[in-house]
């Protein structure tokens, strides 16, 4: 039976696990992890990852795997309506995108779409608690700090180039709501600081990632910075957390200290880019964000999370106006995701680099969870629809997802999984799950599946219990 947790339960016991993992000592080695590359590790087609996070829960039905198309009429049924939008079609014979995604679409014959992503069942739907469980593989709540994908990928890769941060995070702010929660997933967990994430808000703002604040000037952020070090060194065992983890809170200081003084970080600029390929990336922070991310894989990231960033009832969060809001957002995607991806096609570094466009959930006009496991709903969707700020997809759908993945590897024009036509339009063919997808993902860089390190006594995996199988025919 799935266990429901509210949202002050869920941050109280995620908050209560990173805390844990401050205090806690170095995690153990598995028989397959770092310490034992040499025999653990394959041979990958990947070297970099870039997630395009969705943020909100994008409908799969209005944007890559389209239905019936019902424009709106007043007072029309609204179990009729499966796409408010026309579909339109796409590099692939007989594959068709939703209106507002020609672009993407004409890419697609360097891509793989899958339309067979089932999200977790995790009782009543909070995007944090489902977006905690895309990136980490875990369900929330956990009483290990479970890593980010990207900290597991940095940790066991390390860097491709030691100025750049192996990972870098694009677009998250966290004084928007739900914010501790956002938090909770965003963190390298027991792995250590060093493999956390590099904040970038605003990728506008990039530079000024790599910079002293304001009023501070490189002797002074010099001198503060060695104070930082005399002090955890001087501080006793168990204070400001374990030895191992003030260790990597070091390194990951010294990691930031290397970046401001090296000619990498003009990297982060976004002014120096041609106008030309910065008008075509500029739809706003997410399509900047691409195009940072293009300029980070250039000088060896390891991976990179781009978002549309998540905030209540914003983005891809359509609760009300879903056929409007969602035409907004294919604008604000379309462009800077293909341009990204011709980019690195055009510079050879999309053979091993691994771009994954993905969401926490999709959205239906009126099933809430998925058929049979339906959950409380959160919104007033009328059966007729008398107004059009109630035409669009506004609860949340767990039973089918689209996905994108592009390069390292990956095999080229290739569709994965189908749901069905009518609603409920749920994966009927091929479904996978997050743990498929996190450990097709780790077999394209070479990180085997029992990758494991032990904390708490137990030894703790990539996927859970080591079970995740690649989705093999993804792959070339």
């Amino acid at each position: 039976m799935t266990q429901t947790w509210n949202r002050r339960e869920f941050l109280q016991r995620t908050s209560a696990a990173t805390l844990a993992a401050l205090a806690a000592g170095a995690p153990v080695s598995g028989f397959l992890s770092s310490c034992s590359k040499v025999q653990g590790r394959t041979d990958g087609t990947a070297d970099t990852v870039i997630l395009l996070w969705m943020a909100g829960g994008m409908a799969h039905t209005e944007t890559f795997d389209p239905k019936r198309y019902t424009p709106f009429e007043k007072d029309m049924e609204g179990n009729r309506v499966l796409s408010t939008f026309p579909s339109v079609p796409t590099a692939l014979d007989g594959i068709h995108f939703s209106e507002g995604l020609e672009a993407i679409g004409k890419v697609m014959d360097k891509g793989a779409l899958i339309r067979s992503y089932v999200a977790a069942d995790l009782g009543h739907i909070l995007h944090s608690r489902h977006q905690y469980n895309w990136h980490t593989c875990y369900e929330p709540p956990q009483t290990v700090a479970a890593p980010h994908i990207g900290a597991w990928i940095a940790k066991e890769l390390g860097p491709k180039n030691p100025v750049i941060p192996a990972f870098v995070d694009i677009g998250q702010r966290f004084t928007v709501g739900e914010a501790e929660e956002l938090k909770a997933f965003h963190t390298a967990g027991f792995l250590g600081n060093e493999f956390g994430p590099f904040f970038i808000p605003d990728p506008t703002q990039g530079l000024d990632s790599v910079r002293p604040p304001i009023g501070m000037d490189a002797k002074r952020f010099e001198r503060r910075n060695q104070l930082y070090n005399d002090l955890i060194s001087s501080s006793p065992v168990g204070e400001y957390g374990s030895d191992y983890q003030k260790e990597s809170l070091r390194r990951s200081m010294e990691q930031a200290y290397a970046l401001l003084n090296s000619p990498e970080a003009k990297a982060f600029d976004l002014s120096t880019e041609p106008q030309e390929s910065y008008d075509k990336y500029n739809t706003g922070k997410f399509g900047l964000g691409c195009l940072l991310a293009r300029r980070l894989t250039e000088q060896g990231a390891r991976f990179i999370s781009v978002t549309t960033e998540y905030e209540p009832f914003k983005g891809f969060d359509t609760h009300e106006n879903g056929h409007t809001r969602m035409a907004d957002m294919k604008k604000m995607i379309d462009g800077p995701v293909a341009q990204l991806i011709k980019d690195l096609d055009q510079s050879g570094h999309l053979d091993r680099t691994l771009v994954v466009l993905a969401s926490e959930f999709s959205r239906d006009m009126m099933v809430e969870g998925r058929p049979d496991q339906k959950v409380k709903e959160q919104v007033n969707q009328p059966d007729i629809l008398s107004d059009m700020k109630f035409y669009g997809m506004h609860r949340h759908f767990t039973d089918g997802c689209s996905m994108l993945m592009f390069g390292g590897g990956v095999k080229r024009g290739f569709v994965y999984g189908k749901t069905a036509d009518e609603r409920p339009c749920k994966s009927i063919e091929n479904p996978v799950k997050i743990d498929g997808i996190h450990q097709t993902i780790y077999h394209a860089l070479g990180i085997p599946p029992d990758t494991n390190y032990e904390v708490e006594r137990r030894p703790f995996y990539t996927t859970p219990d080591g079970k995740g199988k690649a989705v093999m025919e993804l792959l070339g």
